[in-house]
């Protein structure tokens, strides 16, 4: 199996964010501590959780599906087309996808740069650099017709493999954003929904961490009213991995507290976000 790496991917912090802890009610002292919600999630929860799982993996199917599927949480799966576990469990993606999960796309090859650090793994025929974005163009659009002969749609989101769209002759990035609701670039916390550019939202992708880590970013995001963009990749194995374990753990945690998490796939939460800021100002 091609072993596939993300440039720069960091471990989330390892400690608790600092800041006041989660107020649940309205009167009191207490409550003073609350900031006011910068951006308006449904049903006035405090954090938007996009829960998503790159590169097609088959330890995605085995663990991460059916934990998702016990807490009733939607997701959003990258594939990558030409993935051996495409091929191989087509039918389980494409009942995935009936059950309300979204399959994103991630290109058909998975191109990444190989003249970025510890990119031995890369082949010639899938270097980034040796790709021109009229070819990226090509193929993350074909890639939209393969994903839609899976499941039927033709709305859905784009994650750059790598974080990256700088081919041989230029960035591609722009041919084919209006094809998506929103793409996936660059690692990092969402930091400002103000500011946030649909085109280029940055990805939190765990490698290696404890369930504590992981609730830790989403508690902060609900203390900021903020939205936490996961990526996982392998989950119990595969590579990249996070345990099942600190994964279950993640989802204990967002189920606990419906009320404050919104958890949703990749779509719905920028379409949300794409809705609110078309509306008129009163």
């Amino acid at each position: 199996m091609m072993i596939v790496a993300w440039m720069c991917l960091l471990p989330l912090a390892a400690s608790r964010a600092a800041g006041p802890e989660l107020v649940r009610d309205d009167n009191g002292a207490a409550a003073a501590t609350e900031a006011p919600l910068p951006f308006p999630w449904p049903e006035a929860r405090r954090a938007a959780v996009s829960l998503a799982y790159d590169d097609a993996l088959d330890s995605q199917l085995d663990n991460a599906l059916p934990a998702l599927d016990r807490y009733g949480f939607k997701a959003t799966f990258y594939l990558t087309l030409a993935s051996d576990a495409v091929a191989r469990r087509m039918a389980e993606w494409r009942a995935a996808a009936a059950s309300g999960h979204e399959l994103g796309n991630h290109s058909l090859f998975h191109q990444c740069s190989g003249s970025a650090p510890d990119r031995a793994w890369v082949a010639p025929e899938r270097d980034l650099d040796a790709t021109s974005a009229g070819q990226m163009r090509d193929q993350v659009l074909l890639a939209n017709v393969a994903l839609q002969a899976l499941d039927g749609r033709s709305r859905r989101t784009f994650t750059a493999p790598c974080g990256e769209t700088l081919a041989g002759d230029g960035d591609y990035a722009a041919l084919v954003a209006p094809a998506f609701v929103a793409t996936k670039r660059g690692i990092g916390p969402v930091t400002d929904m103000a500011t946030l550019d649909p085109d280029a939202v940055p990805v939190d992708a765990p490698v290696g961490v404890a369930g504590s880590e992981l609730i830790a970013r989403v508690e902060q995001a609900a203390r900021v009213g903020g939205m936490v963009n996961f990526t996982f990749h392998g989950i119990g194995g595969d590579h990249l991995a996070v345990s099942t374990r600190a994964h279950d753990e993640l989802l204990e945690h967002l189920a606990a507290h419906p009320d404050i998490y919104w958890v949703d796939t990749f779509l719905e939460i920028m379409t949300h976000v794409r809705d609110v800021r078309t509306r008129p100002v009163d």
